[in-house]
């Protein structure tokens, strides 16, 4: 199981409305992240928008490529697009990027 952890940021003057979006995600978004291979994802926000998430999956490149294939996957990007910084173009799930992970403590 890959654990995979990235960084985004949320334009501060979105964050009420990015937490609102968070707590009521489309079930049919959850079905897809699901069905995917997304496992324990988790989202943390910092006040300042700084973004991390995290996730476990047998396979990061399959799992983004599955959700990318799926309908509600692109209507979710297209408009949680405007809530973050420095995409340069990008939808929020191109920019994902994980970090290397240096230690962990099963």
């Amino acid at each position: 199981m890959q654990r995979v952890c990235f960084l985004l940021k949320v334009r501060e003057d979105r964050i009420p409305e990015y937490r609102e979006r968070h707590a009521a995600v489309w079930p049919e978004m959850l079905q897809a992240l699901s069905a995917t291979g997304w496992h324990n994802y988790s989202l943390f926000l910092r006040d300042d928008g700084l973004l991390v998430g995290y996730l476990e999956t047998e396979d990061f490149e399959a799992a983004k490529a599955g959700m990318e294939a799926t309908e509600v996957n692109a209507r979710w990007q297209a408009e949680m697009g405007e809530f973050f910084e420095s995409l340069d173009g990008a939808r929020p799930d191109e920019a994902m990027k994980p970090l290397t992970e240096v230690f962990h403590l099963a």
